[in-house]
Formats: C-alpha cells, sequence, structure tokens
C-alpha cells in the first residue's frame, strides 16, 4: 500500500458578505472577501482501489453520518468525471464545528480533490476537478486553492488570489449552530411583499433592502498594508448577520463582547454563522482575547489564528 498523504482543510472566513440577490433558480448571487484560517481540519488518503472514510477527533462526534459525508460526495463526482481515478481509504480529523459558517465541510472536500488530484496527477487548474468542487458544494470551488479571494455569483465566480497581509485574529462559535437555508428563509421573510410578487413574475433579486449602488467589493492592492485593510473592512458587513441573530440571539451577544474587547479592531459573523471573528493588531492581544473568551465561556470553541491564505 502506497504511503499516506495528507492535506490541511484550512477554515474558511468571510471578511465581507453581500447578498446580491435570489435567482430564477433559487440560489443567491453573493459578493464575499474570503480569506483562510492557520487552523483547520486535516484529511489522510492511504491510495487503494475502494473509497472509504473515518471520522474521528475533537469534533467529530457533530459531523453526521460518515455515508453523508462531502469528502465522499467529492470524491464520486471526480470519479464519475475521471475514467480509472486511484481512490483509496481517507482518515478526516475534524477539529472545526459543524455547521459554523467557516466552510468546514467544504475545506474537507477540496482537501479529497486536491488529494485525489495529486494520486492521479491532475492538475488544480483541470476541468474536470474545478467540475467536481462545483457540484460537490457551492463553497468548495474557493477552498479548492485557499488563497484570499473575492467570490461571486453562487461561489462559482472567483477572484485571482489576493496578497493580503497576515490578521491576528479569534474565532469563536457560540456552541450553537445555523442552518444556511433557515438564515436565507428569514432573509427573504423581510422583503417587502411587492419586491416578492415582483420577483415571483420576473425571477429577478427580491432582496431590495440588500442591494446597494455600489456593489463592487472594495479595490484591494496586491501587498495592501494591514491599517489600509482594515479601514477597507470597517466599512463593510456580512448581510447575513442580523438573520442570524434573529435565529440564535447569542450570536448578537457574542459580537457585542467581541467589540467590547480590548485591542479588537473589527469583530463580524463569517458565512451564515454561527462563528464570529474577531481581528486584532497582534498574536498577542489576539491570544489573550481568546484566553480571556474560554475563562468566561468554557463550552464555547474558541481559538487565536491567523487569517490570509
Amino acid at each position: 500500500m502506497p504511503a499516506a498523504r495528507a492535506e490541511r482543510a484550512p477554515a474558511k472566513v468571510n471578511l465581507t458578505l453581500r447578498v446580491i440577490g435570489r435567482r430564477a433558480d433559487g440560489y443567491h448571487d453573493i459578493e464575499s472577501l474570503v480569506a483562510f484560517a492557520a487552523l483547520g481540519d486535516t484529511l489522510a488518503l492511504s491510495p487503494g482501489q475502494s473509497l472509504a472514510l473515518a471520522v474521528r477527533g475533537p469534533t467529530a462526534s457533530a459531523a453526521g453520518d460518515v455515508a453523508d459525508n462531502l469528502v465522499l460526495k467529492a470524491a464520486r463526482a471526480l470519479a464519475e468525471r475521471v475514467e480509472g481515478l486511484s481512490l483509496g481509504h481517507f482518515v478526516l480529523t475534524k477539529r472545526l464545528p459543524v455547521a459554523a459558517g467557516i466552510g468546514g465541510g467544504s475545506a474537507d472536500a477540496a482537501a479529497a480533490l486536491r488529494l485525489l488530484a495529486r494520486a492521479s496527477h491532475i492538475g488544480l487548474d483541470d476541468r474536470r476537478l474545478i467540475e467536481a468542487a462545483s457540484a460537490t458544494g457551492a463553497d468548495v470551488p474557493v477552498c479548492l486553492d485557499p488563497r484570499p479571494r473575492v467570490m461571486r455569483g453562487i461561489g462559482d465566480v472567483l477572484s485571482d488570489p489576493l496578497d493580503l497581509p497576515r490578521l491576528p485574529a479569534v474565532l469563536v462559535n457560540p456552541a450553537v449552530a445555523v442552518a444556511t437555508k433557515d438564515v436565507f428563509g428569514l432573509l427573504h421573510a423581510a422583503a417587502s411583499p411587492s419586491a416578492l410578487a415582483r420577483e415571483g413574475r420576473a425571477g429577478g433579486p427580491c432582496l431590495r433592502q440588500q442591494r446597494r449602488a455600489d456593489l463592487a467589493t472594495p479595490s484591494l492592492r496586491g501587498g495592501e498594508d494591514r491599517v489600509a485593510l482594515l479601514a477597507s473592512l470597517a466599512r463593510e458587513h456580512n448581510d447575513l448577520e442580523a438573520a442570524a441573530i434573529k435565529l440564535q440571539p447569542v450570536i448578537g451577544d457574542l459580537l457585542t463582547e467581541l467589540r467590547e474587547t480590548q485591542s479588537c479592531r473589527i469583530a463580524r459573523m463569517s458565512g451564515s454563522g454561527a462563528t464570529c471573528f474577531a481581528l486584532f493588531d497582534s498574536a498577542r492581544a489576539a491570544a489573550a482575547a481568546a484566553r480571556a473568551l474560554r475563562a468566561r465561556h468554557p463550552t464555547w470553541w474558541v481559538r487565536a489564528t491567523t487569517l490570509g491564505g
């Protein structure tokens, strides 16, 4: 048996997230600046003829039925597109919280595709690999090559990688899960009846309160310094945050606590929640904030890290 190969599956953090509207097919067009954390899950592959997955690690019990895991879905999607694809036995070590807005399952699936591609000498830019990523989940394409980018559409339109400065951060999940479909459902429930009626006729966006004249993500130059980046981020927000707080008020409590933390520059929810992030000027300040949060909330998932690529 060839030696096992391993890949990191880093947490994906939505530094900004705008909901442009709902498409005729029911999906949502978004625009989001994405960065990746220096922590995540780990996936190992021992190549072989059959496909199998074992899940272990501190958050494995929340990962659900192995048969439904996105690692297997991604492997099958690629096998459908690559004749004679080398498969094998995966071992997933789960460290990230589940249904948490930081793309843990998508990152795991992307890691599986990278491992299979390497075993079969397939490039990351191979059309079949990209198609398999898209078929697995909306966040999988951006996780395939985990570097900072702007993602648009339903996650299928990606910018070139961005050269962002490293951002010391704390990631916190307040021990609750939020279903993405519920967040979007509440977002639509807040839309005006007339807008919803027009959407039914024309298939256009109904989220008028989310639409703004300026839909472009703030211009980010390669190598932009941290001060300029933080200023750009401070002018943005996450359009899903208010809806997620209505579903899980503890998210609002968490954000308030983060924003009141000494040296916190920006605090925001990632994705559809419930994980939130806080940005700091130094790794020391982030580590101190994480220690204090863990002491006050021992059941929460709290990690100091850096965001970047």
